[in-house]
């Protein structure tokens, strides 16, 4: 049996085009694929903490000397970082906010960089210490970013995600989605794209 993590980011929930698309795929993986679970992680619908001084402070203090406060924190981090790892594949939603990802998203990024957890730095670099596994975007955006210097979306999630292990990252756009006469042609391209993903 083979698990599915999701993420959503989207503020508008299910109703957001970022997770409409992502179900879409997820529900013909689904039949596809009998049996299989599918886990989901909405970081609007229960938000991860923004990091703090307490937080950055529990990261870096040695197990033994943890308060309890501190392993709670701990244990907040290890249970985002164990869907990752438990996961055979990762899908996420996710909308362009402002030329960059949601800042819910980026505080779940800021639990899951874990330096000796998720990476280590090396004589030649980071190594990421995240076994590698498909991750599926779906990015919406209501102008035109894609291959643009204001897409500070994609490049940042690329290199984040392969700075833990990450590295076969398949991004799906639908663009112009608040642009007159563009969001229809959009959504049909994108969701012929998740068709072909499923078909392939």
């Amino acid at each position: 049996m083979s698990k599915l993590l999701h993420i959503k980011a989207s503020v508008f929930g299910d109703n957001g085009q970022s997770n409409q698309l992502a179900t879409r795929y997820i529900d013909q993986w689904q039949q596809k694929l009998l049996g299989n679970e599918v886990v989901v992680r909405d970081l609007v619908a229960d938000a991860v903490p923004h990091l703090d001084g307490e937080v950055v402070g529990a990261f870096f203090t040695p197990e033994e000397q943890r308060s309890e406060q501190q392993n709670t924190i701990v244990a907040f981090s290890d249970t985002l970082i164990q869907e990752i790892r438990d996961a055979d594949e990762i899908v996420l939603g996710l909308p362009l906010y402002n030329f960059g990802v949601p800042s819910q998203m980026k505080a779940y990024f800021d639990h899951l960089a874990r330096a000796g957890v998720t990476f280590t730095y090396t004589d030649t670099g980071p190594v990421g210490l995240i076994d590698d596994k498909p991750v599926r975007v779906f990015a919406t955006r209501g102008g035109l970013y894609k291959d643009t210097g204001m897409d500070h979306q994609v490049p940042f999630l690329k290199q984040f995600l392969g700075f833990i292990g990450l590295n076969n990252v398949e991004v799906i756009y639908a663009e112009g989605l608040s642009m007159d006469g563009v969001k229809e042609e959009a959504l049909a391209k994108a969701r012929g794209e998740v068709d072909q993903l499923i078909s392939a």
